[in-house]
């Protein structure tokens, strides 16, 4: 038995058992990626993986079993090259986020700004997705932290990823000072559609909470314009092209004198941002210090509590949900 056999088992499971793609993601070759299991399964005297012809369909029910070891192994594995990384490395490292496209802009700075300073060294790197795609992002170690507008019910329910509750906010409605809504005392769902809306991309979690909430409440959306970013919505509004609707943080009176923003909590309710991490993984220092400046409720105590449950001696450390208290 070898960590590569090991490790040909989890990409397999990772790419829905399909060998060909295990073997590209792996940078090898297809039947070396078979042979390599058949010869696993030989010395364990289990078959893994249910066949049909040369084809994976899935894991056996003893597969199931040697797939959960298989994964605790090569995590533990990953977490000592982490370790033995950040033990030989000098004062230069790395911090790789993630984030869904309406905080872009206003979140992450905000926190860097604290960050950076005490870490001059650290290059950061930044991802942008949607929520799943931030996951898969979580799960494949492509990045170590992932910054959400909201969650959901799947996400929250996943093992493997810790959601860690951050900031509240609320939706504004963002016109020029020339316009109409500006005067309304009551805004409302039914003024809003005399105006053609410019708001966030399909893409984003931001605009699936205003579909739901429109929907919910019988009212046709009218998307006019959708933008990846506050920054441009506010750019078309002040154009004339329409009437904005971004995240709370998006809207600084002091910055965008040409728009008057209204608060919109009453038609949308609020929500929070979401830190979201990959469980039972090695904290390195800078991913750590990152999370503090995120949350003034965090420190390291919490963070390993909270990502390695079960792990430490003290079991009355919070939870995840307790800090949003």
């Amino acid at each position: 038995m070898n960590l590569q056999q090991l490790r040909f088992v989890r990409e397999t499971i990772r790419q829905n058992f399909n060998l060909t793609e295990a073997a590209k993601a792996l940078y090898t070759s297809q039947p070396g990626v078979s042979k390599a299991i058949i010869e696993l399964e030989d010395e364990l005297g289990v078959e893994i993986f249910h066949r049909y012809g040369k084809r994976i369909r899935g894991l056996t029910e003893p597969g199931k079993r040697v797939a959960q070891v298989v994964e605790t192994i090569m995590r533990e594995i990953d977490n000592l090259k982490q370790i033995a990384e950040e033990l030989n490395a000098s004062e230069n490292s790395r911090l790789m986020l993630g984030t869904s496209y309406a905080e872009a802009g206003y979140f992450i700075p905000r926190a860097l700004a604290q960050f950076l300073p005490k870490h001059p060294k650290v290059e950061v790197s930044i991802r942008h997705g949607t929520l799943r795609e931030l996951v898969e992002y979580l799960r494949s170690d492509i990045i170590e932290i992932a910054l959400v507008m909201e969650t959901d019910s799947t996400i929250e329910g996943m093992e493997e990823i810790a959601v860690i509750p951050l900031d509240q906010w609320e939706f504004y409605v963002v016109v020029p000072h020339n316009h109409p809504l500006k005067r309304s005392k009551h805004l409302t769902m039914k003024e809003l559609t005399r105006y053609p809306i410019i708001t966030y991309a399909s893409l984003s979690s931001a605009q699936e909470h205003l579909q739901r909430t429109f929907g919910k409440a019988g009212v046709p959306l009218n998307i006019q314009l959708s933008a990846m970013t506050a920054d441009a919505i506010k750019a078309y509004v002040e154009l004339g092209m329409g009437v904005g609707i971004i995240v709370s943080f998006a809207y600084d009176p002091e910055r965008d004198k040409n728009l008057h923003g209204i608060p919109a909590k009453h038609l949308f309710g609020t929500d929070r941002a979401h830190m979201l991490l990959k469980k039972n993984t090695y904290l390195r220092n800078h991913v750590c210090a990152f999370a503090e400046q995120l949350s003034n409720a965090l420190n390291r105590r919490m963070l390993e509590h909270i990502l390695n449950p079960g792990s430490h001696a003290d079991r009355a450390a919070p939870d995840a949900h307790s800090l949003s208290a």
